[in-house]
């Protein structure tokens, strides 16, 4: 064999080794991402599990609201009085809540300038479906025959992330524990279903006052859009008599 036709060949084998290094590398990034995808995937179901399970949940700063009473907070002869409406299966009442309400209290009920009135309005759960707006709302009224409804409803919220299930007893039962309620009272409130009625009356007013879904808030009986600047615009015209 001359030297030229042994270079050929060294060079067509090491074309091959070089093509079947590439098949490997290849198939080791496949494999491997295959493995993430099923990590990834499994994280996922993990994790749903275990908010349907009453798994870890995220805590919140406790804390004391002025002039509570029960799902009422201010000063009941305020000249002006809000009604809010509101489902825990909802994520613009997440975002209300957390963002807007916030600022409601403190610059408006605080100040004793407002009466401010939550009221229940579980409407999004599907007749076969996890009742789990219908469950919370029941819940949160179960904190409040324990005078912390305020609490329980921010860890509701901070909670929520849309999973099917995540408003289960034991994991509604677990907020309960996490802002330190009495557990044996507020299990058998649960699972007494015993604020129905209180349910009904919200979903009952709301429809009365026209409330087409939630958040709805309501000054001093005028609908007004869920937002800090339109709220103090309400607030200061029904104060001026409008």
């Amino acid at each position: 064999m001359s030297k030229k036709q042994s270079e050929t060949i060294s060079k067509r084998q090491a074309r091959k080794e070089e093509l079947r290094q590439k098949e490997r590398q290849q198939k080791i990034i496949v494999i491997g991402a295959l493995v993430l995808i099923v990590i990834v995937f499994a994280a996922i179901i993990y994790v749903s599990t275990q908010k349907a399970a009453g798994g870890p949940i995220l805590s919140i700063k406790l804390r004391e609201y002025k002039n509570a009473q029960g799902t009422a907070l201010g000063d009941p002869n305020a000249k002006v009085k809000m009604d809010v409406f509101e489902d825990y299966q909802c994520i613009h009442c997440k975002d209300y809540t957390e963002n807007v309400e916030t600022q409601v209290i403190a610059g408006l009920v605080d100040t004793g300038r407002v009466y401010y009135v939550f009221h229940q309005y579980p409407f999004m759960d599907s007749p076969n479906a996890d009742q789990g707006s219908r469950r919370a709302a029941l819940a949160s009224e179960c904190a409040a025959e324990q005078n912390d409804f305020w609490n329980f409803k921010a860890i509701v919220f901070a909670n929520y992330t849309g999973v099917d299930g995540e408003f289960s007893a034991t994991r509604l039962e677990s907020f309960a524990k996490s802002i330190k309620l009495d557990e044996t009272q507020f299990k058998t409130c649960l699972s007494e279903e015993k604020y129905q009625a209180k349910l009904d009356e919200g979903l009952s007013l709301g429809e009365r006052m026209g409330v087409k879904g939630t958040p709805s808030i309501f000054v001093n009986g005028v609908a007004t859009i869920p937002s800090f600047a339109d709220i103090s615009a309400a607030v200061q015209k029904a104060e001026a008599g409008g």
